[in-house]
């Protein structure tokens, strides 16, 4: 049999790779791939995949490990499946006054990120709160150095999630609005998520109930843009409470 055919059904024919086929030049992988001068408008569409992607579950950014209070308030009988909707809208809201601050002071001046730490390491006074915020907040740069920045430098000793969030989407090139509802997104399905996991609700029902909240959401996002570090605030102490109990529940699921 010559070199290059193959032998079926009793007869001889022409071997044909799926990869070499006839009148097929390969070319390299950037080659084949759309010119980005005709396919992105200003860059524009190229920020959406980059959201989708920071967004999308499968990026190890490491907040599907905390529940932000709502597994403690859940075994103390504080959050039921009737007023769930009230604990996550209560719970955007502080975040909005509690993180975004600082996430727009450093995304406005990276070179701040030592102060910025510092000063979130002094508001976070509860230990819980403290500690998720700078394992989230290191395993967030990790995860960006090394599939975007790898040239960035070491992060700082003391982590906090939202300066370096505030940091790293502005070296991406994110603007500030986008990255405010990212920021803000990634709170509240990590909230949504941990109310499934709790058995609170089922997935449909959680989805039915972000999707829901989602005009509330883009409110305060949209107003989180006009926030300065003077605006932090504490502003539903009980949710701090609550998520400060978390080390003392006799079995958890979530670190915080």
């Amino acid at each position: 049999m010559p070199a290059g055919a193959t032998k079926r059904n009793g007869h001889v024919g022409e071997l044909r790779s799926v990869i070499a086929l006839p009148g097929v030049v390969l070319r390299d992988a950037a080659a084949v791939l759309p010119n980005p001068g005709l396919a992105l408008n200003e860059g524009e569409r190229s920020a959406d995949w980059l959201l989708w992607q920071l967004a999308d579950s499968a990026f190890p950014t490491g907040g599907f490990g905390h529940s932000g209070g709502l597994e403690a308030a859940w075994q103390h009988g504080e959050v039921t499946r009737a007023n769930l909707p009230g604990f996550l809208e209560t719970s955007l809201r502080q975040c909005v006054r509690c993180s975004l601050p600082f996430v727009a002071a450093a995304h406005a001046d990276t070179e701040r990120l030592p102060e910025l730490v510092a000063h979130c390491d002094a508001f976070l006074s509860n230990h819980v709160a403290n500690r998720a915020s700078r394992l989230q907040g290191r395993a967030f740069w990790t995860a960006v150095t090394r599939a975007f920045l790898p040239d960035l430098a070491e992060p700082p000793e003391r982590c906090h999630l939202a300066p370096v969030f505030g940091v790293l989407s502005s070296r991406l090139g994110l603007a500030t609005l986008p990255a405010a509802r990212l920021f803000l997104f990634l709170h509240f399905r990590g909230l949504v998520s941990s109310a499934v996991r709790l058995g609170i609700v089922g997935p449909l029902e959680a989805q039915s109930m972000q999707h829901r909240l989602g005009p509330v959401a883009e409110s305060v996002a949209t107003h989180a843009a006009t926030l300065t570090l003077d605006d932090l605030a504490q502003t539903a102490p009980l949710l701090d409470l609550w998520q400060g109990a978390q080390d003392r529940l006799y079995s958890r699921l979530f670190q915080s």
